[in-house]
C-alpha cells in the first residue's frame, strides 16, 4: 500500500511540477497635502527658516501682488452650528437684558420665530429672527467654545442656525494657530495672518447670513481658544494688511504642503477660471522640519485596487496612465487600463476613489513570478481509451510497475511524453512593470544577511516586460523608480 501511494503522489508532483507562483504589487506614490493652490504652509515655514519675511513668502506664491490694507474691524461672519443652541456670557438680547453669568437657550418656533429661555426653562421672550445676543467679553456657545463678537440665532426649519459676527482682526485671532503650528517662526505666522486675513474678504460661501465656515471648506476656525501670544502678535504686527493684485484684494488660497511644487488653479479645479496670481510656484522648502506630507506612498493588492475602482475597471486591472500632468506632478486626466479596455478619469476622481492627500500622483504596478521567461503552458490532457493511451489515474500508476521494455512495448512515445514532468524553467525572475517605457532600467535585487543587494540592472522591454536568468537561488525583489516590487522565491 506504501508503494501505491507513494506512485499515486509521484504521478500528482509530475502533472503540478510545473505551477509557478507569481505576484503583484499597486503602489501609489506622491506627495503634498491640500489642492496645492496659492501658499504651502510647509513652505512658508522653511522660507522663514531660511531668513525670508514675510513679504517675500506671500509675494513667491501669489505671483505679482503686492501688500494693500483694509479695515481691520469691519465685520464678518462665520457659520458655527446648526442645531440645538445654549449660550452664556451675554448681557443683551436685541432689547432684552440678559445676566452674563447665566446660561440660556434659543428654539426654534413656528413661524420662523425664536424663543430663549432661562437655565430653569423659564420663557425670557420671543423674538424675530435673526436674533443678536452680545456681552461685555466672549461668548460661550455650548459645545463649541468662545468667540469674541456676537452671536446671531436664525430659525432654519426647526433648528437654530448660530452664527459668529466679529470684527476682522479678532476674526483672525482664532484661524492662525487652528491653520499653522503657533510654534513656528514669526515670519510665517505674519504670512498666515495675512494670507487668511485677505481669505476672509475674498471668500464668501453665500450662506444664509454667513459668508465662511469654520472649517477647511473656508478654513479653520477655533475661536478664542486658538488665541496664543505669537499667533496674536502675528495679527498685531500685519494689522489691516491684505494681499492685492492690481489693487484689488486677490483670494488667497492655501494648504499644508505642495511637495515641491504648486499648482495653477485651473489644474485643480478642473474648469475653474485661471488667476494670475494663483500659478504654480516652486516650492523648494516644503520638506522642512520633517513635513510628513512632503513624500507618501501607498502599497495595495490588485483586488484592493480594483475594488475602489469599480465600475471604472474594465477586466483585470493592469494599472493608470497618466495622460496629462499640470505644471506640478498633479494629475490632471488619467486611464483606468483594464485587460477589456481603458476607461478615463481626473485627478481628483482618482485622489477621491483611492483617499489621496493630493493630486500630486504616480502609479506602478510590478509583476513578478518564478522563472526567466514566462512558463511553458500546460500539457493538454492525455487521450483517451479510444486512442490507446492511459484512460485513467489507475492505469497511470500500473505502468510505474512496469520495466523498461515493457513500457516500449506496451506505450506509445506520446503517451511517455503526457506524463513525463515538463522542461524546467530557467532559473529566474520574469514579469512586467506598468507603465514602463521600453529601454528603462530597474533593479533586480537579492535579500542577504544585511540587506538588499543589486545584482542586476535590467532593461525593461516593449510593455514593460523584463525576465532575468539567475545563477543562485534566493529571495529576489525588482526595484523600479524606488517602487518595490513583490518578493518572489527562486530555488
Amino acid at each position: 500500500m506504501r508503494r501505491i501511494v507513494t506512485c499515486i503522489s509521484l504521478v500528482a508532483m509530475l502533472c503540478f511540477a510545473s505551477i509557478a507562483h507569481a505576484a503583484t504589487i499597486f503602489q501609489i506614490s506622491g506627495g503634498g497635502d491640500g489642492h496645492g493652490i496659492g501658499m504651502s504652509q510647509y513652505g512658508a515655514y522653511g522660507y522663514a527658516l531660511h531668513g525670508q519675511d514675510y513679504p517675500f513668502i506671500l509675494a513667491h506664491y501669489y505671483e505679482g501682488t503686492t501688500l494693500g490694507s483694509t479695515n481691520p474691524d469691519q465685520t464678518v461672519r462665520v457659520l458655527l452650528a446648526t442645531g440645538a443652541a445654549s449660550f452664556s456670557g451675554a448681557i443683551r438680547a436685541d432689547g432684552k437684558k440678559l445676566t452674563a453669568g447665566d446660561t440660556y437657550s434659543v428654539r426654534a418656533q413656528a413661524g420662523g420665530s425664536l424663543a430663549v429661555y432661562s437655565q430653569a426653562g423659564k420663557k425670557i421672550g420671543s423674538f424675530g429672527s435673526p436674533l443678536t445676543v452680545t456681552g461685555p467679553g466672549p461668548l460661550d456657545l455650548a459645545g463649541h467654545g468662545l468667540y469674541r463678537g456676537a452671536f446671531e440665532f436664525r430659525a432654519i426649519g426647526s433648528q437654530v442656525q448660530t452664527v459668529n459676527a466679529i470684527g476682522l482682526d479678532d476674526y483672525v485671532r482664532g484661524v492662525i494657530s487652528a491653520e499653522m503650528p503657533s510654534t513656528w517662526p514669526a515670519q510665517a505666522l505674519d504670512a498666515q495672518a495675512v494670507a487668511a486675513r485677505t481669505y476672509a474678504i475674498t471668500s464668501n460661501v453665500n450662506g444664509d447670513g454667513y459668508r465662511l465656515y469654520p472649517d477647511t471648506r473656508s478654513q479653520m476656525y477655533e475661536g478664542v481658544s486658538a488665541e496664543t501670544p505669537a499667533t496674536d502678535a502675528a495679527v498685531a504686527a500685519t494689522r489691516g494688511q491684505i494681499v492685492t493684485y492690481n489693487g484689488a484684494p486677490a483670494e488667497t488660497f492655501f494648504f499644508a504642503s505642495s511637495g515641491g511644487y504648486t499648482e495653477d488653479i485651473q489644474n485643480v479645479w478642473l474648469g475653474t477660471t485661471p488667476e494670475p496670481w494663483l500659478r504654480g510656484v516652486p516650492d523648494p522648502y516644503d520638506g522642512a522640519g520633517g513635513n510628513p506630507y512632503h513624500r507618501w506612498s501607498y502599497r495595495l493588492t490588485v483586488a484592493a485596487a480594483s475594488a475602489k475602482l469599480g465600475s471604472l475597471l474594465k477586466g483585470r486591472l493592469l494599472g493608470i496612465v497618466v495622460t496629462k500632468r499640470g505644471v506640478s506632478p498633479r494629475v490632471v486626466t488619467a486611464q483606468v487600463v483594464g485587460t477589456r479596455g481603458r476607461t478615463s478619469v481626473t485627478g481628483p476622481q482618482l485622489q477621491s476613489i483611492f483617499g489621496l492627500d493630493s493630486t500630486y500622483m504616480m502609479f506602478t504596478a510590478i509583476s513578478s513570478a518564478p522563472g526567466a521567461v514566462a512558463p511553458p503552458p500546460a500539457p493538454s490532457a492525455p487521450p483517451g481509451p479510444s486512442t490507446g493511451g492511459v484512460a485513467s489515474l489507475r492505469e497511470a500508476v500500473r505502468y510505474v510497475y512496469l520495466s523498461a521494455a515493457e513500457v516500449r512495448a506496451f506505450v506509445s512515445p506520446a503517451e511517455v511524453r503526457a506524463f513525463a514532468p515538463a522542461p524546467p524553467v530557467p532559473r529566474g525572475v520574469h514579469g512586467r512593470v506598468f507603465p514602463a517605457p521600453a529601454g528603462a532600467p530597474a533593479q533586480m535585487q537579492v535579500r542577504t544577511k544585511t540587506g538588499w543587494r543589486t545584482v542586476r540592472v535590467v532593461r525593461l522591454g516593449s510593455g514593460g516586460a523584463y525576465g532575468v536568468r539567475l545563477t543562485h537561488r534566493g529571495i529576489y525583489r525588482l526595484v523600479y523608480h524606488y517602487v518595490v516590487g513583490p518578493t518572489i522565491t527562486v530555488g
